[in-house]
């Protein structure tokens, strides 16, 4: 969340408006087909007080598409589910990743900003030391004995 607040009326993929009958028409699939589906945890809509199934635009859609892997793909309602699934592990996961990147972007930001600190704050009145060539002589230093 962006961290506004949501207008509790506005209409999003996740609200959930449609009654079975409804959502049994725009999936194109009988309504005890969708029973089924929710009973088996292919599609779980939201339910009312009354315990009476909301489904989502969020949810049609993904009726639809269990009835595409189903019917197009040969694929059975176990296979289905372990898809549904992975896919949702999946979203998660690219969800973190994106997290992750932008807090690492964040992290990189603010130590290029704290390297400038460091770098202004040096002293210019020093003198730089250079590396001088050596010589091949050796000078050996003795105090001067007093007399």
């Amino acid at each position: 969340m962006d961290g506004r607040r949501r207008n509790p009326y506005q209409l999003t993929d996740e609200t959930p408006v449609y009654v079975i009958s409804v959502a049994a028409q725009l999936s194109g699939l009988h309504p005890q087909t969708l029973r089924q589906y929710d009973r088996l945890g292919l599609v779980s809509p939201d339910r009312t007080a009354g315990r009476g199934r909301r489904y989502s635009a969020r949810d049609i859609e993904l009726l639809r598409q269990v009835q595409a892997l189903s019917q197009d793909e040969g694929i059975n309602l176990a296979g289905i589910k372990r898809i549904i699934e992975l896919e949702n592990q999946v979203a998660a996961l690219q969800q973190r990743v994106a997290e992750l990147s932008q807090a690492v972007e964040g992290a990189a930001a603010a130590m290029q900003q704290r390297e400038a600190q460091v770098h202004a704050s040096y002293r210019r009145d020093l003198v730089p030391y250079q590396d001088v060539q050596q010589a091949s002589a050796l000078v050996v230093w003795r105090p001067k004995r007093p007399e």
